[in-house]
């Protein structure tokens, strides 16, 4: 997809742009430096407004003791102007808070990302891109072939290939990458996954715009709910069926796997262990890459379920509205009645030839069924000396609920995240399904607990008899 980048296009962009701004702004140095350690350094999607502006009221008076700076205002004011015509922040109000937060925007972040990258590259690495795009067009022909017998040929290939690779192995033959091919895949690497820290931040700014107009447009709706809840649905639809909406479910869906969470653990674990890539003093935060994935695919995602609760509202107020009409006009009807109670009208006011229409159908009658005549049989009782335990009346089950929190949270001291099956083995059930019945109850009552349907989990237990049980339940998930 080419670009035109005529004159007249660059001009315009460079006056709307708030990329193009960031860096032309005459204290970019400053703005720059103070938005990458205040948000992509430390990763952090949101930051009070009290917070941000006491880091940028120390930056300023660092900035102003070095001289050169000429930036007269307050920390709050220029919060609020990068926030505003710059849009280089977001400013907002979270549901459960009454104090302003900021997010840096998708184009500033894109501006500093380029910035940065003018620093981190040390050496053009052209064999992995090559590879990549070699890969990446394979992908494309293989994936659109159409003939069975072509695929069959393929994959015939890469198992003759992998035939010979073992061979080689069983002789003895390893081959193992350069120390340069490890330091050009892993920066390849590792700015691709900047790159989707930044891709999240892009599609959640789309929901948020996306979020703005329903407002806006609830605000100042005067006709039918139905329009209306089809024109928003309508949007929210394009948006998550268009190719960044699709790619950005398939990629969660990846990410939400456990078995993958612990490949990329340690995958990333191994490859920061090599010693090619710890000559690079590589970003440690690249070890955790994939749980800040998870944090921003998380906000993303509340962004998409605020749109669903903005019509939520917007259904409850129309009925409240309505409601209350209802009520005016009884309450009118009332009022009326009672001005007329000492002199009421003479004659006939009205008729009414029922409160109530009637309406009875045929096939409501019911069909006839013959009375039941109960017989009865005379069985003498004989009198009976067996003896029943009673014990199981008083062998009551109690789960302590405090206790399988507890269990869950020490064990999310030490990771971010842990499946229902995993808490279950460092702390076998007691009380057998009583208790692994309780623990989905608390995952239930936590917000922070995600509930997969289309995956599932085993959970096995010994009863009291010592007989293993077992029992599948949909995959559940413990997150800080």
């Amino acid at each position: 997809m080419s670009t035109s980048l005529d004159r007249a296009t660059l001009q315009k962009l460079r006056e709307q742009n708030p990329s193009w701004r960031l860096l032309a702004a005459t204290h970019a140095p400053f703005i720059i430096s103070f938005l990458h350690q205040a948000f992509l350094a430390s990763n952090t999607r949101t930051v009070s407004q009290q917070a941000l502006a006491s880091r940028l009221e120390d930056h300023l008076h660092e900035g102003r003791s070095l001289g050169g700076l000429e930036l007269p205002k307050r920390a709050e004011a220029y919060l609020d102007d990068w926030a505003g015509d710059s849009g280089w922040l977001r400013k907002f109000y979270p549901v459960d808070s009454d104090e302003a937060h900021f997010d840096l925007t998708a184009a500033a972040e894109r501006a500093i990302v380029w910035v940065a990258r003018l620093l981190e590259r040390r050496f053009v690495g052209t064999q992995s891109r090559l590879l990549t795009v070699f890969q990446l067009l394979s992908s494309m022909v293989e994936g659109s072939e159409v003939d069975p017998n072509a695929r069959l040929a393929e994959l015939q290939r890469r198992r003759d290939a992998i035939d010979q690779e073992m061979e080689r192995l069983r002789a003895g033959f390893v081959d193992v990458m350069a120390a340069t091919e490890l330091r050009e895949r892993f920066q390849l690497m590792a700015s691709t996954a900047r790159e989707l820290l930044a891709d999240f931040r892009e599609l959640e700014q789309s929901f948020h715009l996306l979020d703005r107009d329903v407002r806006q447009r609830i605000a100042t709706w005067s006709g039918g709910r139905g329009a209306l809840i089809d024109d928003i649905l309508g949007e929210r639809d394009a948006l998550s069926s268009s190719d960044q909406g699709t790619s950005f479910r398939a990629f969660w869906d990846f990410l939400m796997s456990p078995d993958r969470q612990e490949e990329l653990t340690q995958k990333l674990r191994h490859v920061f262990e090599l010693e090619a890539i710890r000559q690079t003093a590589p970003d440690p935060r690249l070890r955790r890459v994939h749980y800040d994935w998870l944090a921003a695919g998380e906000a993303t995602q509340r962004t998409v379920a605020r749109l669903s609760e903005q019509l939520r509202r917007y259904l409850d107020d129309r009925v409240f509205l309505e409601n209350r009409r209802i009520l005016e006009v009884i309450r009118n009807i009332e009022q009326q009645a009672l001005a007329f109670r000492n002199s009421p009208p003479s004659g006939t006011v009205a008729e009414l030839d029922d409160l109530a229409p009637a309406v009875e159908l045929p096939l409501e009658r019911p069909l006839f069924a013959p009375p039941f005549v109960a017989r009865l049989t005379q069985q003498l009782l004989e009198v009976g000396e067996e003896d029943v335990a009673s014990d199981g009346l008083f062998e009551q089950v109690a789960v302590d609920r405090a206790r399988l929190r507890t269990n869950i949270q020490h064990l999310l001291q030490g990771q971010e995240r842990i499946t229902l099956a995993e808490v279950v083995a460092q702390h076998p059930l007691r009380h057998g399904l009583a208790e692994l019945v309780s623990y989905i109850a608390v995952a239930s009552e936590n917000r922070k607990s995600v509930f997969d349907e289309r995956s599932s989990q085993r959970i096995e237990w010994n009863d009291r008899h010592g007989q293993t049980r077992s029992a599948t339940i949909p995959l559940v998930v413990f997150t800080r």
